[in-house]
């Protein structure tokens, strides 16, 4: 009895059958007190079929046990994927919104653009952006006495209170020239860079003083010529030198060396043009007010200016692109001629 009680015992507690005969031949017969079954026959029979019983059901709980777990980290990481694409999808869709935008923007310019070459103002926009290209073909040269006169009246214009200088002179070095002979300093700038300081000194001669905005233009110079606002780097960009450098960029960025400007800036700046002969004077005042609007708030000093000049032509670039803007007063920067 105690025997089948033993094997019967062991059946229950391990169903592997190994430890079963280790342990039937290290208990004694006495090593359990309380008897499990009484008929030795039966008991021993039902004792044999129950084991396979127990081996299969417990093979078949561990097999939905781990599809169980299986199927749960599924869905785990189905609902882990579910968030995380929804995330990107929403990254996605907001991309291509942007990009939707950006090229919708793009192509009303474009669409505008289109449109104006069958405007009848085209003819006249080709001619004179055909004067513009020409103007900026002169070169400056300081034997022709036209551009000595033209010196002349910047220097006028500048300081109306001081004496004219040789065209040799150490006094030139006071507005911004490198040297004591301004002539060595226009370069690649060529004669419309000294006219574009003309221009913005004064706008137009007959009637500068009669009008309000004129003065305020010819106010924005002589501040930016004195370096009177904001607070000054102790290594100051050079002002005529720096005017100079303005009007290449501006010619540059319009791309108005081509036939026909290709840029989005120099196709907008065409428009500008058919509206207002003098866009570009006009512009180039704009542009050197931003730059030293950007001198000020980068704290720059003389070794920075090309940086501040590339960050000037972004801007410009940014507020030409605009689609309210039919004319260079239509530009948020020009507000900074007006301050």
């Amino acid at each position: 009895m105690a025997s089948r009680t033993l094997r019967r015992r062991l059946h229950h507690g391990d169903v592997d059958g190994k430890r079963n005969e280790h342990l039937e031949g290290s208990l004694g017969l006495d090593g359990l007190d309380e008897p499990l079954l009484g008929n030795y026959e039966h008991d021993d029979r039902h004792s044999e079929v129950d084991t396979l019983e127990d081996i299969w059901d417990e093979e078949r709980r561990k097999e939905r046990l781990h599809w169980t777990l299986l199927f749960s980290q599924l869905i785990a990481q189905w609902a882990q994927w579910k968030v995380v694409g929804e995330g990107f999808g929403r990254k996605v869709l907001l991309r291509c919104d942007s990009i939707f935008k950006f090229r919708s923007a793009n192509f009303k310019i474009i669409s505008a653009r289109r449109f104006t070459y069958s405007h009848p103002h085209l003819p006249l926009e080709e001619e004179r952006c055909k004067n513009l290209r020409e103007r900026l073909e002169v070169p400056f040269d300081g034997s022709r006495v036209e551009h000595q006169d033209a010196l002349k009246q910047l220097w006028r214009l500048a300081y109306p209170d001081r004496e004219l200088p040789s065209l040799k002179s150490e006094l030139w070095k006071e507005m911004g020239w490198q040297g004591s002979d301004p002539s060595t300093d226009f370069r690649g700038g060529g004669f419309i860079s000294l006219e574009n300081l003309i221009f913005f000194a004064q706008r137009y001669p007959l009637i500068g003083c009669l009008c309000l905005e004129l003065f305020e233009l010819i106010e924005s110079f002589h501040r930016l010529l004195h370096k009177q606002d904001g607070t000054r780097a102790e290594w100051e960009y050079p002002f005529a030198v720096a005017g100079i450098n303005i009007s290449f960029m501006l010619a540059q960025m319009l791309d108005l060396q081509s036939g026909k400007p290709t840029s989005l800036a120099g196709i907008r700046f065409l428009e500008l043009l058919g509206e207002d002969e003098m866009a570009f004077d006009d512009l180039y005042c704009v542009a050197f007010q931003m730059m030293d609007a950007q001198w000020l708030a980068k704290r720059a000093s003389y070794m920075e200016f090309n940086d501040v000049l590339k960050s000037t032509r972004t801007q410009l670039e940014r507020e030409l692109a605009l689609e309210d803007v039919s004319n260079v007063r239509d530009l948020p920067a020009y507000n900074l001629l007006k301050r």
